[in-house]
This record gives structure tokens, C-alpha cells and sequence, in this order.
């Protein structure tokens, strides 16, 4: 069984992040996920990376994937003649920073991506970017991918300014990207671009056809809103009209972490592991229970090498 994984390879320089150190530079972007996939999914499933990657970096991310161990064999990243996504971060907080883009791999578009997911039973989409790939690739996909979604808007509610700094923006329609997932992932702020409060967004959503929506919060947990007769991912073969109860609604708080540590990554890693535990057969709440123990975990970890094992308890925390 193989997940496919779009994202992007993003080189972090990471400014403020602990005030006794100076600028730490580590791999970013999709490497969290890829790194809480290999944690999380279970034996029969591989991880099929479906990312460009710049060739000034490219051989930086063989490697990175080359030491996944449910890396599937015939997986690797896609090298492009242009400069690799390098994201400058200043922390002004744990969970306030300004985020300033550099470089620019040309997006995905469906006639690249069509071959490569042919031999998917699985997809994971993760605008780490937000140029990864336009609405009309994504609505393609749709049509004509059968496996479940799980959708991570992430970086699609961020503008860019022309000195590579990003804002905050709205999209024209979230609801045309809300179609597209089975699951759906925001963070809190993402979500004040396109609705008042989760309720608001979870309307819209449910609407739509997503099946389970996440509003990931930081320190106070997630918010989870469950469309009827929704539990596994085995539910989605059923028709909707044959589910029977009402929409589920929850504030799941995190779990406490002792250090003030480092947040980048944890929406990353929460939503990766709770896409792998689905797939692995877990029920919903299971699986967010996993979700929001690896994120916890995440905290207490540095960048995303070595993060996979740390994850699975192999190693102590850095």
C-alpha cells in the first residue's frame, strides 16, 4: 500500500527561536511529515514523496529520503533547474514569527502529476508552499483519484510580497478547495481568513463533502468536527445518505509539554500521523489521539532530521 505525499522541500533559516543561540539552518517544509509518516504508518504501507525539489538542494534531499525507512523503493524527489525553497523564520514567540520565502520551484501541474498517481492508495497534501499546485490540478485530482484525501490548506492562505515576505490573505473560494478532501486540515489563524470561529468554516466544509475537518490550535489543542456515520476511512465507500447521527463537534486539548521547545513542524506532524493511524485502520479518535501525542512530542525535538526516530522513541531529545 503506498501514500503519496505533495509538499515541499523548504531549507529553514531559523532566527530567534532560542535566545542563547544564533541562527540555526535545518531542513523544513515536508520533511516533517515525511518524517512522522515513517513514525507512524504501519508495515504494509510505504511513502511515496511527490516533490520537486531545486538542484542546488536536491542531493541534500536524496538523502534526506534515502534514511526513511517506508520510503517506497521507486520513491524519490524530483530535481528542477531552479533554486530550492529557502524560508527565513524570526520568532517572535513560540507561536508568532514572520516568515520570508526565497527561491521558487515551479508548481505541479496535472500532466506531471497524473502518471505518478496511478499506483497510489493514498494521498496527502500539504500546501507547504502554497504554489504547490493550482485549484484546477487540485480538482483534477479529485475527478480522477479514488484513495482518500487528506487536505493540509497550510500555506494557500499566504500572499507574498515581493521581497518574499508573507501575509495573510483570503482565497477566492474555499469552498471549491473544500471539495477536494476527505479530510481537511487548518490552523486557527488560517481559518479567521475564511470563516469567523471553526463552527462557521465547519458549515461550509461539511457542505462541501469533507468528512472530518481539524482546526489545529497550538498550546489549546484542536477543535474536530466529524461529518455523521464518519469513524474510519472504511466509511467513505459508504453513501451518505445511508449515515446514520449528527455531526460530531470537539475541543481536544494538547497534551502538556514541559519545556517551551520548538513548535515548527506540529501541524506537520499532526496531521501526518493522523492520516497514517487512519490508514493503518484506526478509528478517528484513536488516531487523533496519536496525532496530538506526536505533536506534543515535536515540540521537545530540533528540525526534522533524526525527528522520525524520535518519534518512534529511538532517541533522546536535542
Amino acid at each position: 500500500m503506498r501514500v503519496g505525499v505533495i509538499g515541499s522541500f523548504v531549507w529553514d533559516i531559523i532566527h530567534g527561536r532560542d535566545p542563547l543561540r544564533g541562527p540555526v539552518e535545518e531542513w523544513g517544509g515536508i520533511t516533517y511529515a515525511l518524517s512522522a509518516f515513517d513514525a507512524a504508518l504501519p508495515a504494509d504501507w510505504q511513502v511515496v514523496p511527490l516533490a520537486r525539489v531545486g538542484a542546488d538542494l536536491w542531493p541534500q534531499a536524496q538523502r534526506f529520503v534515502a534514511g526513511l525507512r517506508h520510503l517506497a523503493p521507486d520513491a524519490m524527489p524530483i530535481a528542477v533547474p531552479s533554486p530550492n525553497n529557502r524560508v527565513r523564520l524570526e520568532y517572535a514567540t513560540d507561536e508568532l514569527r514572520s516568515e520570508v520565502l526565497q527561491g521558487g520551484v515551479p508548481p505541479w501541474t496535472w500532466a506531471g502529476l497524473q502518471p505518478l498517481l496511478r499506483d497510489l492508495d493514498a494521498l496527502y497534501v500539504n500546501l507547504i508552499s502554497g504554489f504547490e499546485l493550482d485549484l484546477e490540478t487540485m480538482q483534477l485530482i479529485r475527478r480522477h483519484f479514488r484513495g482518500p484525501v487528506y487536505l493540509d490548506l497550510h500555506s494557500l492562505l499566504l500572499g507574498i510580497q515581493p521581497d518574499g515576505t508573507r501575509f495573510l490573505r483570503p482565497i477566492a473560494d474555499p469552498a471549491a478547495w473544500f471539495r477536494c478532501a476527505d479530510l481537511l486540515q487548518v490552523n486557527e489563524t488560517e481559518m479567521s481568513m475564511m470563516a469567523p470561529d471553526p463552527m462557521a468554516l465547519a458549515a461550509s466544509a461539511m457542505e462541501s463533502g469533507v468528512q472530518a475537518l481539524m482546526v489545529t490550535l497550538g498550546k489549546r489543542g484542536v477543535v474536530t468536527v466529524v461529518a455523521p456515520g464518519f469513524d474510519t476511512l472504511a466509511d467513505l465507500g459508504r453513501p451518505s445518505d445511508a449515515r446514520l447521527g449528527a455531526v460530531r463537534t470537539a475541543l481536544v486539548p494538547a497534551e502538556p509539554v514541559e519545556t517551551s521547545g520548538d513548535p515548527t513542524g506540529c501541524g506537520d506532524v499532526f496531521g501526518a500521523t493522523h492520516f497514517s493511524r487512519l490508514l493503518a485502520g484506526d478509528s478517528f479518535s484513536v488516531a487523533l489521539k496519536a496525532a496530538i501525542r506526536a505533536a506534543s512530542r515535536n515540540v521537545t525535538f530540533r528540525g526534522a532530521g533524526g525527528l522520525a526516530a524520535f518519534l518512534r522513541g529511538e532517541l533522546l531529545r536535542t
